[in-house]
């Protein structure tokens, strides 16, 4: 019998380009704001925990109107829904920019975060409309490791930006979007492919999905996830700081550690699981986070934190790109939907309760039973994927009879 064609063989379509393009502008620019945002808060002479509030207020405004997203994704498609959610996050930052008080500055972010899980969710279905089975890991950690390299890249450049006030990375920022906005529209305009309308229009309804192990592992598995890259911009750096006793600078550099262990292992894990399979790199990678996190709460030096830090950011490119996949067999066949925005939500969920959790914990008792506590969760969603079945080469749901 003749082997078959390595996945590695298949080109990715143009379009995935295109939306791995705009992500890599989405991610940049929001690099730039996410270093002075708390600053231009306290600029308005408002508490650290006002401040904190204009951050959180955009991931809650995200989790509120992902419910309405799906259903506005399949009646009217993902590329105006995309373009839309691109062009209010726009208008939010660059507004944000001539903000005269702290509470117009809490809305107009807010308002941000309808345009972006808008965009998020349209992508998403998207990429898992078009991306070609035999390649979706692939797809995945390209289209993942895109945002990685723009928030890497963006707080470098932002830094750069403060030198001119504040309130210059907003308007970089918009303008930016403005620009990938255009971009986008120019090359997907007259894309059959993302026009085309396909035979399973409503997507995949969240009780047929329910019924089905290893979408609600994908849930399960998405609020942990939320929780710990979450955890990586909140606890990590004042574990550097406040523990080892480091400088701001230093906890940075932690950061990018992190990042570049996560990017470095990003596209090869997503085209690794096309051929071997997703189960594999979700158990290995949640057990790499949980003992690497587990490790932190042991280390006393700031060069082994590093180090273990390095290693968790594998852990989660083992884990980023190839989740996104395991959604993408199981949901692919349809466009939006419940179940695919219900996934989102999860992910918005953990990202939003997990710095909250964890900082009580941190706060009472030590970074280190908060550390334990995270490592803990991500053995139980290692676990949680030992028990469920492979979803590559499966059949997805919408084919599936309910």
């Amino acid at each position: 019998m003749t082997a078959p064609p390595t996945p590695a063989r298949q080109r990715i379509p143009a379009v995935v380009w295109v939306l791995v393009s705009a992500a890599f502008v989405i991610a940049l620019g929001y690099g730039l704001v996410a270093p002075v945002l708390p600053a231009f808060a306290r600029s308005f002479h408002v508490s650290i925990t006002a401040a904190t509030m204009v951050v959180s207020a955009f991931a809650l405004m995200r989790l509120a109107f992902a419910p309405a997203t799906g259903p506005l994704v399949q009646r009217l498609g993902e590329r105006p829904v995309y373009l839309a959610g691109l062009l209010i996050v726009a208008a939010s930052t660059l507004a944000c920019a001539f903000a005269q008080g702290y509470w117009q500055l809490l809305v107009l972010r807010a308002l941000g975060g309808v345009g972006s899980v808008m965009f998020t969710v349209s992508a998403m279905s998207l990429l898992i409309r078009i991306s070609p089975p035999e390649i979706r890991g692939r797809v995945s950690g390209v289209y993942s490791s895109s945002f990685v390299l723009g928030s890497i890249i963006g707080p470098l450049i932002g830094g750069g930006l403060v030198g001119l006030g504040l309130r210059a990375p907003f308007v970089v920022y918009a303008a930016a979007l403005l620009v990938a906005t255009a971009v986008v529209w120019l090359a997907l305009r007259n894309s059959a492919v993302v026009g085309e309308v396909v035979e399973h229009q409503a997507g995949t309804a969240l009780r047929e999905a329910l019924r089905d192990g290893a979408y609600r592992a994908a849930l399960v598995t998405a609020v942990v996830y939320g929780w710990l890259y979450a955890m990586r911009v909140s606890l990590l750096p004042l574990f550097f700081t406040e523990v080892l006793h480091s400088t701001p600078r230093m906890a940075g550099f932690a950061l990018a550690a992190y990042a570049a262990g996560d990017v470095l292992v990003m596209i090869p894990a997503g085209r690794l699981s096309d051929r071997f399979g997703r189960r594999p790199f979700l158990i290995l990678g949640m057990v790499v986070l949980g003992a690497s996190t587990a490790a932190l709460a042991l280390t006393d030096s700031v060069g082994a934190a590093l180090a273990v830090t390095a290693v968790a950011g594998m852990g989660t490119g083992l884990v980023a790109p190839v989740i996104q996949a395991t959604v993408a067999d199981v949901l692919y066949g349809g466009r939006g939907g419940t179940a695919l925005s219900t996934y989102q939500m999860s992910q918005d969920g953990g990202t939003i309760a997990g710095p909250v959790i964890a900082g009580v914990i941190a706060d009472r008792f030590g970074f280190g039973p908060a550390f334990v506590l995270t490592a803990v969760l991500a053995a139980i969603v290692a676990a949680l994927w030992t028990g469920t079945r492979e979803t590559r080469g499966r059949e997805p749901l919408t084919t599936v009879d309910a």
